[in-house]
């Protein structure tokens, strides 16, 4: 149950909001009427806006070029890594397309323990889906350095072990090793992990 003090440092923290956004808005050279737009239906577009610009800001996308006319195994020697799992294969994981194809990959960070499944609704309610094998290995190949900051899983390509498990491709740093490795779509996703996707065709 909120406190009093919970309740007084709430409403100080929202006046604290309204009090810049009436600065910022007026400093562009808005009006009362501009700020009171935003409490009627008609301005319902434009906080729909702030919000998704407030939660963009939280990720990261980065350009890269996927290369169809490479297989899967050439893909991964571009990417150069030390350790790569014997189960990221063709086979396992087939890759279609053409040509090449300039692509934006952008990593959602949802700062906080996340399933897969979750992970893959918030991504897709922001208009969003998981980026495939192919995606990500362009993305570790032209940002070799990125993994070094955080690990990085692409949901959109599912391999199913024997045992019946599923499992995604990931890019993550050892301390020692640049690695492309497997890990377990059941299994959760601790705070640090960045999760690879792709803006939905519009």
């Amino acid at each position: 149950m909120a406190t009093k003090s919970d309740i007084v440092s709430g409403m100080g923290l929202a006046m604290s909001i309204v009090t810049n956004l009436v600065s910022k808005v007026k400093k562009a050279g808005g009006t009362d009427e501009d700020i009171h737009r935003l409490v009627r239906p008609d301005g319902e577009e434009i906080l729909d806006k702030v919000a998704d610009l407030i939660v963009t800001v939280k990720r990261q996308v980065f350009k890269v070029v996927v290369d169809y006319a490479k297989s899967l195994e050439e893909m991964i020697e571009v990417g150069k890594y030390d350790n790569v799992n014997s189960d990221i294969t063709s086979d396992h994981f087939p890759v279609t397309g053409t040509g090449q194809k300039e692509k934006e990959i952008t990593l959602f960070h949802f700062n906080r323990s996340i399933f897969s499944n979750d992970a893959i609704a918030e991504m897709e309610k922001a208009g969003y889906h998981p980026a495939l094998v192919e995606e990500l290995l362009s993305l570790g190949a032209a940002y070799k350095e990125l993994q070094k900051q955080f690990p990085i899983v692409a949901l959109g390509s599912v391999w199913r072990y024997p045992d019946g498990s599923r499992h995604v491709p990931s890019l993550f740093w050892n301390g020692d090793e640049r690695r492309l490795d497997l890990h377990c779509f059941e299994s959760g996703w601790f705070v640090d992990w960045r999760f690879a996707a792709v803006r939905n065709a519009s």
